[in-house]
């Protein structure tokens, strides 16, 4: 038969492959498909991958020293009292001023601190009150604090006390009013909260026990302000100290979460703290 050119639409006859064959073109193919996927996902890694942040050690603002000296002590994994021994170093090794008389107290500033390898106590520490310094050893904290009769380290104490008895800026300030306001009438301040810091604890319930410890820090019995800050406070209370509203207040209480009451008559206070203790009362019994 005479040979005849196939139609170029007649299915042609194709080769069969083996199945050796078959696995061979098979396993080209995934290699092929393997490195069309690597190479695009090469590109989008960066060449120099980003440095891992170090971890951190966040310092809540009103925490005592004692308070911050432990946490430093968790944060790098040092024994106990580690901090405390650094922070007994003298007083040029750490930067506080001559006012603070060595004590860190109210130096420790309220921040939130890198430890990159290598922290020591000491260090972070220094940190801490170098970073105070920028905040409150400026001119301008120097020049209020006489506005309102006191030096720098004197706010600085009328701070803390605002801080721990006040949870909100408005309070705070009206809490230095109640301060200042009683420094002038040579009143005692009668603040629970430097009886708290005496007996290393920290309550709302004072007894009458309580107010008759021996003690600088007992402003029941004694006036003026107590000898150093009585925590580590943060720029709102500093701002509260120094700038507090107009006001002829005397006493305060906080009856409820978010209820502070402030006046000037003595009766009236004594009625709300009436009202104190019987929610005190009633919280117990439930």
């Amino acid at each position: 038969m005479p040979y005849r050119p196939s139609s170029p639409y007649a299915p042609r006859r194709r080769p069969r492959l083996t199945r050796r064959g078959r696995r061979a073109v098979l396993a080209g193919a995934l290699l092929a498909l393997a490195a069309a996927i690597a190479v695009p996902l090469l590109l989008l890694l960066p060449r120099d991958r980003p440095a891992i942040p170090p971890p951190t050690l966040l310092v809540p603002e009103g925490r005592r020293a004692a308070q911050v000296y432990e946490a430093v002590d968790r944060a790098l994994a040092l024994p106990d009292g580690a901090a405390r021994e650094a922070a007994a170093t003298p007083a040029a090794a750490l930067g506080l001023p001559a006012a603070a008389g060595g004590n860190p107290e109210g130096y420790l500033f309220p921040a939130t601190y890198p430890l990159p390898e290598g922290t020591t106590a000491e260090g972070l520490l220094r940190y801490m009150v170098a970073t105070a310094a920028r905040h409150f050893g400026t001119p301008a904290i120097a020049e209020a604090a006489r506005a309102q009769g006191l030096d720098p380290y004197q706010a600085l104490i009328v701070a803390s006390i605002a801080q721990a008895e006040a949870d909100t800026p408005d309070d705070m300030a009206r809490v230095a009013r109640v301060v200042h306001n009683r420094l002038a009438r040579d009143m005692p301040l009668q603040m629970d909260s430097t009886l708290n810091y005496a007996l290393g604890r920290s309550t709302v319930d004072t007894t009458l026990d309580d107010t008759r410890i021996d003690g600088p820090y007992n402003t029941y019995a004694r006036t003026g302000l107590p000898p150093t800050p009585i925590g580590n406070p943060g720029d709102q209370a500093m701002t509260a100290a120094l700038h507090p509203p107009a006001g002829d207040w005397l006493y305060f209480v906080t009856v409820a979460p978010g209820d502070t009451r402030f006046t000037a008559d003595y009766a009236t206070h004594q009625a709300n703290v009436a009202e104190f203790n019987e929610r005190r009362r009633q919280e117990r019994t439930q």
